[in-house]
């Protein structure tokens, strides 16, 4: 991990763009609360097949105009040249310089993925129509993708991603720090060296986790899923116990040389900024 020390630590934070009024007025204030923390940005998330669209760029909007840096995610599946070009001129006139460019997911029922098939394809069609407008991150995936038949096969997925133009990358949630040394290792070994910034899940409901996990190939090692199955609905012991594991997870990346740390917040900020104080940031 030697070349990834070069890089000055940054700190970000996720959100998934509210459906309710009440969800609005919760979001305000998480990043009220989190923008104290000055991350270098928020970034906001995209449904699948673009089913969020409107409300990611109206939180993303909202974001920017309270002089915060926000960068939202773009997903291709299900989108055309047009409409993707569509949402970047309305980014780049609105002041957004920073992506989150993605292939994401079909919703259910829809049978076509549109005119791109793979994030690589985004990102260069973003080069080519935009030059370098915006900085884009990239998804990446320590313990390899769900849908990668080997772990070659996947970071040679990612190398193509790196060389369309993507200028760092931001991973899935782990909790096996191993996982992730030994993928930037290997990024290296191929020629790869833009930051691989590790995603941090704070742990706060252990169904949900396990929900998630399934859904995306992160993988809960079984010494922490037992601890936190046997807590059953002691919720007090599971916010404990998960903060223990997230920050002694996110120290031991820091001082490894981790190039930062990206937290899915799930639109809440009790446990990231616990983690943040306990860390010393």
């Amino acid at each position: 991990m030697e070349s990834q020390k070069k890089f000055v630590p940054t700190f970000s934070f996720e959100f998934f763009p509210p459906q309710t009024a009440e969800g609005i007025e919760k979001l305000r204030a998480t990043r009220s609360q989190l923008a104290q923390l000055k991350p270098k940005f928020f970034s906001v998330t995209f449904g699948a097949g673009g089913s969020t669209r409107d409300r990611t760029l109206e939180t993303v909007l909202e974001i920017q105009a309270e002089g915060l840096i926000a960068a939202p995610h773009l997903s291709c599946i299900g989108a055309t040249r047009e409409n993707i070009r569509a949402m970047l001129e309305q980014y780049r006139s609105s002041g957004i310089r920073h992506l989150i460019a993605l292939r994401g997911d079909l919703p259910s029922g829809m049978a076509q993925g549109g005119e791109f098939r793979y994030a690589n394809e985004l990102v260069a069609f973003i080069r080519r129509e935009y030059g370098n407008a915006f900085h884009i991150d990239v998804a990446s995936y320590p313990e390899y993708h769900p849908q990668a038949r080997t772990a070659q096969e996947d970071l040679r997925n990612f190398k193509r991603k790196i060389e369309a133009g993507a200028d760092s990358a931001i991973t899935q949630y782990f909790y096996n720090a191993d996982a992730y040394f030994d993928f930037v290792d290997s990024c290296e070994a191929m020629g790869i060296n833009i930051p691989v910034v590790p995603g941090i899940m704070p742990i706060n409901r252990f169904s949900q986790l396990a929900r998630f996990s399934d859904t995306c190939g992160a993988e809960i090692p079984r010494w922490i899923r037992k601890r936190l199955e046997g807590y059953g609905d002691d919720t007090a012991s599971i916010r404990a116990f998960g903060l223990d594991v997230v920050t002694d997870l996110c120290a031991r990346l820091l001082n490894a040389g981790a190039p930062g740390l990206h937290f899915y917040t799930l639109n809440s900020a009790g446990l990231t900024t616990t983690v943040w104080q306990r860390l010393g940031l």
